[in-house]
């Protein structure tokens, strides 16, 4: 499910802020932006983010802004002396200049130190509670957007549900109707006194038999239940999308064996509805 979420908190000496975005995807697929200094505690919060937030694109990044005034790199005045007497002894020795020494020096090895700065614990727990935050907004995000998939879900479903209503109305007439129309035809063609009485029923019996939607019209309303109760259940997302396959399958079979246009019109209404109901399933935890 898509979200996002966002959260600053100030500390004595330094000020953290924290981004969360989360888009659709099947599996978790988790990107950080951090710095390096909190390498070390990656692990542990990709860990809780996949508690958390069991799937999607994450895209996480983290910004810690110190208030401290910081030196990034130390200047080794020893050895930028040792290099300088060493250097400015052999210009005289060469009867060189040794005006532009210190441009040199600074490039020579060790003589500029990057100070690599740890994390402790302590800090990285301040951060922590900020990344929660940021997390929590995102799961509220993702509720909001629940709730009104849930409310899409229930609205096509009793569309759905409608339909099938209707066509239990306009099935008690179809046999009948079937019936009449076959006789009919075959009364047209060879005329009534050539029928066969006694056949013409066995066979209209079998073939009667194979219109039968009545499993499928009871099938159809316990698989819409079961997606209305499953709905209420945490990560449904997988099973939702099992049951609408079977509430496809049981609207494909009213509808192959339905031979009556009315009830075409409500198959294909009910089709329709499901179709975005399975697009929908899928940005379901």
């Amino acid at each position: 499910m898509t979200g996002f979420g966002k959260a600053t908190k100030e500390f004595t000496d330094k000020t953290v802020n924290v981004e969360i975005r989360s888009l659709n995807s099947k599996g978790m697929d988790l990107s950080l932006r951090l710095s390096s200094i909190y390498r070390e505690f990656e692990l542990e919060l990709r860990n809780d983010i996949g508690k958390k937030l069991e799937r999607g694109k994450i895209d996480l990044s983290i910004f810690v802004e110190s208030k401290n005034q910081e030196t990034p790199v130390d200047i080794n005045t020893d050895l930028a002396k040792a290099y300088h007497k060493k250097l400015k002894d052999l210009a005289n020795d060469l009867n060189e200049s040794s005006d532009s020494l210190l441009s040199q020096i600074i490039k020579l090895p060790d003589v500029l130190k990057s100070e690599r700065k740890e994390a402790n614990e302590n800090e990285w727990k301040e951060i922590k509670t900020v990344i929660e935050a940021a997390i929590e907004g995102l799961n509220k995000f993702r509720d909001d957007e629940g709730k009104s998939i849930e409310k899409d879900f229930t609205e096509r479903l009793n569309i759905i549900m409608d339909c099938l209503e209707k066509i239990k109305e306009l099935d008690k007439l179809r046999i009948d109707n079937i019936k009449k129309r076959i006789k009919g035809n075959i009364t047209e063609v060879i005329g009534t006194e050539k029928i066969d009485t006694n056949r013409f029923e066995q066979e209209l019996i079998y073939y009667v038999e194979k219109l039968d939607i009545n499993e499928e019209k009871v099938r159809l309303k316990t698989h819409c239940d079961y997606f209305l109760k499953t709905m209420k259940d945490p990560s449904s997302g997988r099973k939702l999308n099992f049951i609408t396959q079977e509430i496809g399958r049981e609207i494909n079979t009213i509808g192959s064996k339905a031979n009556d246009a009315e009830i075409q019109k409500l198959v294909v209404l009910m089709k329709d509805e499901l179709e975005k109901i399975k697009e929908q399933s899928n940005n379901v935890l």
